[in-house]
């Protein structure tokens, strides 16, 4: 992983697309290390009876995946001083698994601060399953 600078980064420089696989195996991996049993994230036939169309990933997991495209886009995880989003749509993982696209655009790059201000897309079946996604990174 390179580490970016703000001498090198610009406003409409761009990353990606990455491609995150999900399975089920990394939701039941996930639920174990958040504490997060809820049954709409391992269970289909639970899944499906309270509407959903098949097993759900944790929206916190779609973040952390976003979260660590930018962390490596930017040259580490302590380069990311701040992340938000909006869970928009979930991301659905039938037994075959899913995929999580991401890619981002920088916005802005302060050359004071060397911190730049990057938007992040993430998909997943051709849907935006995050919004406004905004992550602030220090570049030097």
């Amino acid at each position: 992983m390179a580490v970016r600078t703000a001498a090198e980064t610009e406003a409409g420089d761009v990353f990606g697309p990455v491609t995150v696989p999900v399975g089920r195996e990394t939701l039941v991996a996930y639920a174990n290390a958040s504490g997060d049993q809820n049954p709409i994230h391992q269970d289909e036939h639970f899944a499906k009876s309270v509407g959903l169309p098949d097993v759900i990933a944790h929206g916190m997991w779609t973040m952390g995946a976003a979260g660590s495209v930018v962390s490596d886009w930017a040259g580490g995880a302590g380069r990311v001083v701040e992340f938000g989003t909006r869970f928009t749509k979930p991301v659905v993982v039938p037994a075959s698994g899913a995929e999580v696209v991401i890619d981002g655009v920088v916005k802005a790059v302060d050359p004071e601060t060397g911190r730049a201000t990057v938007e992040v897309t993430a998909t997943a079946e051709g849907a935006k399953v995050l919004g406004r996604c905004i992550a602030i990174v220090q570049l030097d």
